[in-house]
């Protein structure tokens, strides 16, 4: 996730991370790494790059630290304000619609982000990969940024439709580590939420390197 525009590289600014969804019998998982970059510079290594929305929806961005961190708040008021309205939460479709509108609106002064969002609603689970032209996809998994290319070859040998959120976690972490080791703008950690009909919970380090260990994966260092 970039910290700076580069206007000679926008390509290179809208790609800098790796973020991933996946869609599980029993929810969706959404994982991303935590560092930012600024051109070559690692310019923070504790970044956070997946919000909650709601108890139902959670996004991960990529881009613009900025932009990213305004549509974040931009929609979580949205979605609050559609609760309160409406005494009900609003569906993942409808929170990527809106998000993806929200996008669309701005193409001419457009955000420099690209997300994902994840949620469940009563037609199930869902991830949508919404870009920042406002074009909004639904997948059954999803990797985007830099590091996605490494991530996508874990994702395809190992998704099954059939996935507990639990098997999802592990593939996630695996297709994480594969992209930090080949791509500079992605490292420094994990960040993993598990939404499922029931709750919406955010994994603690302490639970995401049991994890690690049980993969056999290094454990990332400890920051001061």
């Amino acid at each position: 996730m970039q910290s700076v525009i580069s206007a000679a590289d926008e390509e290179r600014l809208l790609k800098g991370t790796t973020t991933i969804g996946i869609v599980c019998k029993d929810g969706v998982v959404l994982a991303t790494e935590r560092r930012a970059t600024a051109g070559n510079v690692i310019s923070n290594k504790q970044t956070q790059k997946l919000f909650k929305i709601d108890q139902n929806i959670g996004i991960t961005i990529a881009g613009l630290v900025g932009d990213a961190q305004v549509l974040a708040r931009y929609l979580k008021a949205e979605v609050s304000l559609y609760r309160l309205r409406r005494s009900a939460p609003l569906t993942a479709e409808g929170a990527a619609t809106l998000l993806a509108n929200i996008l669309n609106g701005n193409r001419f002064y457009p955000y420099y982000a690209w997300l994902i969002l994840g949620g469940v609603d009563g037609k199930g689970s869902h991830v949508f990969s919404v870009d920042p032209a406002g074009g909004c996809i639904e997948d059954k998994f999803v990797s985007v940024g830099s590091g996605s290319y490494f991530a996508y070859g874990l994702l395809e040998e190992g998704y099954s439709r059939d996935m507990s959120t639990s098997d999802a976690v592990d593939l996630a972490l695996r297709g994480l580590t594969a992209a930090m080791k080949r791509d500079s703008a992605s490292g420094d950690g994990y960040l993993v939420h598990i939404i499922s009909p029931k709750e919406y919970r955010e994994l603690t380090d302490d639970e995401i390197n049991k994890r690690l260990k049980a993969l056999k994966i290094p454990l990332p260092p400890v920051l001061p």
